[in-house]
C-alpha cells in the first residue's frame, strides 16, 4: 500500500518561486500549501499539519532564522523538517540554519532531482520519528511521554514529594487456580482497564504492573497541587468500580474480586532507572515501601485502603478515617500509625 501524499508548506516571498515550486512538489505526488512571509507559515503551522517546510531566509515580517528559531522553541512545531531553499550564500549562513534544526540547505535555484532525494529522505526521518512518539505514548503514560518531550531520557532521578499507591487483588492465586487462562487475561485486562482510568482521571501515573498488581504515582512526573487527595479520591473510585464489575460478574455466575490498597505519602527520588537501552519511570525511597507495606497489611486489617500519618494529615481532620493503631512493619524502626478510609472492608 502506497504511502498517503505528504502536506508541505512552500514560504517563499518571491511569488513565481512559491509557484514554481509548488508545481514541482505537485508532479512529485505531494500536496502543498503557501505563505509568502514567515509570520504567515507560523499562523498556519499553529493551525493545520504539515509534514515538512520549504523555507526561504530573506523575507519581510519574520526571515528564515527567525522562523527558525520560533520554530525551536515551540514543542508543538520543533519536530516539523525543514528544508531551507535560499540565495543567501556563505558557509556561516548553512552552519546558523542546521544549528537552528533545519533538516537541510539547498541553494537557489534548486535542483528538481536534489530537492525530490532531500525531501524523500526528510519524510522518512519524520515518519520514524512519528513511530517513535507513537511507540512511547503506546508504552507509558502520557505524562511520562510529556516529560520525554519536554526533559530528554536521563538516567538517574530526582526529589520531589508526592504520594504512592499499591493495589493488587486478594486472592488472585487461588482465582488463576480455579478458571481458565483466558479467562484470567480477560479478568487483568478488565482489571487494569478500569483502574487505570480511576488514576489517571486523578492525575496519578501507573509506573508499574506485575500480574495482579499495580503501583501508581501521584506528583510525578508532572507536580500536583494535592497528590494525597488526588490518591484518596483515585482510591475510593477504584473501589467503587470493583463494586460495579462484581455486579457484572454476578451476573454471569462468576465470583466476585476484591483488592488492597496502600497510600503512604513523603520525600521520594523519582526518575528513569534501568540502562541506555532499557530503562523504566519509577520512584524509590522510604514511602515506597510504606507504601507496598500498607497495601499488604490490608489482608490483616481486612480493610480495603489503608493510608499513613503523613496522608491522614493532609487530607485534613475532615476526611473520614478510622484510625487502627500503630503497627510494625518489616524494615521500620518505629511503629506506623495506620489509618483506614472509609469503610470499605476485605471479605
Amino acid at each position: 500500500m502506497a504511502d498517503p501524499p505528504a502536506r508541505l508548506l512552500v514560504v517563499d516571498d518571491n511569488k513565481v518561486n512559491r509557484l514554481l515550486l509548488a508545481r514541482s512538489l505537485d508532479l512529485q505526488g505531494h500536496r502543498s500549501a503557501l505563505a509568502e512571509n514567515g509570520r504567515v507559515a507560523l499562523e498556519m503551522l499553529r493551525r493545520e499539519a504539515f509534514d515538512l517546510l520549504l523555507l526561504d531566509i530573506e523575507m519581510p515580517e519574520l526571515n528564515g532564522f527567525e522562523v527558525l528559531e520560533q520554530l525551536k522553541a515551540d514543542r508543538q512545531l520543533r519536530d516539523i523538517p525543514v528544508i531551507v531553499t535560499s540565495s543567501v550564500e556563505g558557509v556561516a549562513n548553512v552552519v546558523r540554519c542546521i544549528e537552528l534544526g533545519a533538516e537541510d540547505y539547498l541553494a537557489k535555484p534548486v535542483n528538481p532531482v536534489l530537492l525530490k532525494a532531500r525531501i524523500g529522505a526528510s519524510l522518512e526521518k519524520k515518519r520514524l520519528r512519528d513511530q517513535q512518539k507513537e511507540l512511547v505514548r503506546r508504552f507509558a503514560t502520557s505524562e511520562v511521554a510529556q516529560d520525554l518531550a519536554e526533559s530528554g531520557f536521563a538516567l538517574g532521578g530526582r526529589r520531589v514529594h508526592g504520594s504512592v499507591m499499591f493495589s493488587d487483588i486478594r486472592g488472585f492465586t487461588a482465582l488463576v487456580e480455579s478458571q481458565p487462562p483466558e479467562e484470567t487475561i480477560e479478568l487483568l485486562n478488565t482489571y487494569y482497564t478500569l483502574m487505570f482510568d480511576a488514576i489517571t482521571g486523578h492525575g496519578g501515573v501507573v509506573n508499574q504492573m506485575i500480574g495482579d498488581g499495580l503501583m501508581a504515582i501521584f506528583g510525578a512526573p508532572l507536580q500536583l497541587d494535592d497528590p494525597c487527595g488526588a490518591a484518596v479520591r483515585a482510591a475510593q473510585e477504584m473501589i467503587d468500580m470493583i463494586g460495579l464489575y462484581n455486579a457484572e460478574r454476578a451476573a454471569e455466575g462468576k465470583a466476585a474480586i476484591a483488592i488492597g490498597i496502600g497510600i503512604a505519602t513523603g520525600e521520594m527520588v523519582a526518575g528513569y532507572t534501568g540502562t541506555q537501552t532499557r530503562a523504566t519511570y519509577t520512584c524509590i525511597g522510604d514511602t515506597v515501601n510504606l507504601a507496598a507495606r500498607l497495601e499488604a497489611h490490608t489482608k490483616v486489617a481486612l480493610r480495603a485502603i489503608l493510608i499513613d500519618d503523613a496522608t491522614r494529615a493532609a487530607l485534613g481532620e475532615a476526611a473520614a478515617v478510622e484510625a487502627l493503631g500503630a503497627v510494625p512493619f518489616r524494615g521500620k524502626a518505629a511503629l506506623v500509625e495506620v489509618f483506614a478510609v472509609g469503610d470499605s472492608r476485605l471479605p
